[in-house]
């Protein structure tokens, strides 16, 4: 459920297609195959990229894309054999199955799916394990500068209520995600589709684009450097990119809102059009490796579906509640469904949000 504008040098880090090892004792194990990855920007280590084709042999191209909705239309209009893994957030997963852009994942290609933690098998997104492998999971919630505001009291009317809004904020640029913070924040189910309950949400979101603290939509990354930089006092983001920011400034802060907010997780999906499924299988089960699991976490900040992993990870990054959130704040989360015939209503909302 990631993010936003990507740093330039980081894509071209991210984006280069490295050359394959031309040792000769690895030469009988290379594969002449690229295996193109769409993923959200800045969510592999770059060393990783190196690791993989170094152990796999496959050359690993990664297509960055910021947005669910950016995503799904690249899927839509991709040629026959643009893509093979795709990276893409629970509550789309469905949506994709229905519209045929990912193919049923066979297992067996997978040895490291026994990695996996129960949580994460028969998921209601994909209840019949078929389609899908956890990548990374997390959570969403509000970055601010502001001590007086203990993080277990934090409520979203301090971004949406104009007389506690202590100064610029920025909300986020994902439809689902801020139509949900919104139906919690009027005290409605983050799940609801009652189309009433919808417009009140979206009036909502249209009545906070008028508060003159207002500071845009964006992505989580983007969203986490107008914090860093003073330029903000809040923002809505991703956990990874709260942890990344509060490494590097240590008086930031990160709420769960006393309303609640949402999980996620980011799944591995194997693209219909994929002309590269071995390729495809071999990154996946790296990604699901004990000691890749744990390196990925680390980088990302994000919380790892992957039950070896936990064995590697250190007792500090376990226990971070911004990574790992707590059984109180997990109690007041829910897991985002697919809207099914709601679709429409949200995205017709989303639409009349944006053109304010």
């Amino acid at each position: 459920m990631r993010h936003s504008v990507s740093y330039v040098a980081l894509a071209t880090a991210l984006l280069l297609t490295l050359s394959i090892c031309g040792c000769k004792e690895k030469k009988s194990q290379q594969h002449p195959n690229t295996i193109t990855v769409l993923t959200y920007s800045e969510y592999i280590a770059p060393e990783m990229i190196t690791d993989f084709q170094m152990k796999t042999g496959y050359r690993l191209q990664l297509e960055l894309y910021e947005a669910q909705e950016d995503m799904l239309e690249r899927l839509q209009k991709a040629d026959t054999n643009k893509y093979d893994v795709v990276i893409a957030s629970d509550v789309v997963i469905q949506g994709m199955v229905q519209q045929g852009l990912i193919a049923p994942i066979d297992m067996s290609k997978i040895p490291n799916r026994v990695n996996v933690a129960d949580q994460f098998n028969r998921p209601v997104y994909d209840p019949s394990n078929t389609y899908t492998l956890p990548y990374l999971w997390g959570t969403t919630g509000i970055l601010y500068r502001d001590s007086s505001f203990d993080a277990s009291h934090v409520s979203y009317s301090m971004l949406f209520t104009p007389s506690e809004t202590r100064g610029k904020f920025s909300l986020l640029d994902e439809s689902r995600s801020m139509l949900s913070i919104a139906l919690l924040a009027k005290g409605f189910d983050a799940n609801s589709m009652d189309s009433k309950e919808i417009d009140l949400a979206t009036d909502l979101l249209q009545q906070t684009q008028k508060n003159p603290h207002f500071n845009g939509f964006d992505g989580s990354v983007a969203n986490k450097e107008k914090v860093i930089s003073g330029k903000n006092w809040a923002a809505v983001v991703f956990n990874g990119e709260a942890m990344d920011a509060i490494n590097e400034d240590s008086t930031l802060q990160y709420a769960i809102p006393t309303e609640g907010s949402f999980m996620w997780v980011d799944a591995m999906t194997l693209s219909t059009k994929s002309t590269n499924k071995d390729g495809a299988y071999a990154f996946m089960n790296y990604i699901l490796d004990a000691k890749i699991g744990a390196q990925l976490a680390k980088h990302i900040n994000f919380a790892t579906p992957n039950k070896a992993s936990l064995e590697v990870l250190d007792s500090t990054f376990k226990n971070n509640r911004v990574i790992n959130p707590t059984k109180e704040e997990i109690d007041r989360m829910v897991f985002l469904r697919d809207p099914g015939d709601a679709a429409k209503t949200f995205d017709d909302a989303w639409k009349s949000v944006k053109l304010k």
